[in-house]
Parts: structure tokens; sequence; C-alpha cells
């Protein structure tokens, strides 16, 4: 579905990537895990269009995208949970969950869609009248998640879904990830939480200062003495 080829990215004089080469199959959840600045966000926001490629290139499904602008990459069906969540603070929530339908024009699909991101989130269904600035950060991730739903996605990439929630959200985050893959959107997910990512992916690359060092099924580098010492805390 997705194929990284010798990518390169640059900030100014800085490379933040450096040839990386990854690619995704249809139906899988695939985890990028790596420490801070190692350019997993860089890599998510190169592949939605938000960040220039100096080398290399990205094709979904078969098609090049490596110069496409970010609302032409949505509309193709790739949808982007940003880290930090950066939902709209002064919309609420129903017109956050608008926002993410902005490429489709049935009418009927998208009153589909709000039902269908409000049973996965009935949180959201209480809420849909408050400003998205009075959510918690839990309902905040939901809100993030419900939002690139609407867009309905062949291909979600998640950034950080976890960062800065209590425990017990986080598994109830990463409970929700596995049901929205098991219903058929592939999954390209950046997280900190290396033990969680690898536990629900299929497959998973090791990033570090903008290199791929490692590539295998999720499973063999959980077990990896390397991967475990640098990022299962072991």
């Amino acid at each position: 579905m997705l194929e990284i080829t010798n990518l390169s990215v640059n900030y100014g004089a800085i490379r933040a990537l450096t040839n990386i080469s990854l690619d995704v199959k249809t139906g899988e959840i695939v985890a990028l895990i790596g420490s801070n600045g190692a350019g997993k966000t860089t890599t998510l926001n190169t592949i939605s269009g938000i960040v220039p490629v100096a080398e290399g290139s990205i094709s979904f499904k078969g098609r090049n995208i490596t110069k496409t602008p970010p609302h032409q990459i949505a509309a193709l069906g790739i949808a982007h949970v940003p880290e930090g969540r950066r939902v709209f603070p002064r919309m609420s929530v129903m017109e956050n969950l608008e926002m993410g339908a902005f490429t489709r024009n049935d009418r009927e699909g998208v009153r589909a869609s709000f039902e269908e991101v409000f049973q996965r989130f009935p949180r959201l269904e209480e809420r849909k009248n408050q400003l998205a600035a009075t959510l918690s950060g839990g309902e905040q991730q939901m809100l993030a998640m419900g939002r690139a739903l609407m867009a309905k996605p062949t291909l979600m990439l998640m950034d950080e879904p976890s960062m800065g929630l209590a425990p017990m959200l986080v598994e109830e985050i990463f409970n929700i990830i596995r049901a929205i893959n098991q219903s058929g959107t592939t999954i390209l997910l950046v997280e900190q939480n290396a033990h969680m990512a690898l536990s629900i992916a299929s497959r998973a690359f090791v990033l570090e200062t903008g290199n791929i060092v490692l590539a295998g099924a999720a499973s063999e580098l959980a077990a990896n003495p390397e991967v475990r010492r640098a990022y299962l805390g072991e």
C-alpha cells in the first residue's frame, strides 16, 4: 500500500532523514519506534506532504505522491492523527469531526461515518456540542482519531497516540487502534511506548538519528536484546 524508497529530508542545513526505505502492506499495523529526535514524526509529516522531500520517493497504492500537496494526499485516502492531537480547540466536537470529512461529498456516507465514530467513541457523542478545548487529554486523542476516521481512510498515520495519557487510557487507546485495524484500515504507528507498539504491530522499523537501523517482525524485534535494552527499559 505504501512504499518509501531512499527517502532523505532536510531542515535547512540539517539532515533529518537519510536514505530510509520502508513499506506498509494492506491490512497491517506497522510500528516505527525510536528515541526522541530520531525522525519518526518527520517521516509521517513527509508522507502527508507537510514536509518536502529532498531525495527519494513515496508511493501510495502504486501512485507516486512524492510532490503531491497535503490536501490531495488526504483525498487519496491517507489520514494523519498528528502528535499532540492538534484538534481545533475553539470548534465543537461535531465541527472537528466535520472537518475530517472535508474531502467527501457523499452526505449519506458522512452521516453513517458519524454513527460509526460515535459507536467507537461514545464519549464523543456525549460531548458532541462541547468545545474541543474543554475535553480531557484522552478525549482529545479520541477526537483526533475520530476526525481521521471521518475521511474514510485506507491508511492511517498515527503519531504518539499514547502521549501524556494515564496507563488505563493507554490500554483503551491501543485496543481502539487494534479494532480500527481489524475493521479494515491499515496503520503506520509512531509510538514512544515501544512495548505497546510492538505488541499490536505485525512488523516494525527502528529509527535512529534519521536512519533505519533494524527492521523485521514485531515479535522478533521485541525479543531482540538491543531493542529490549534501548527501548523496552531492560
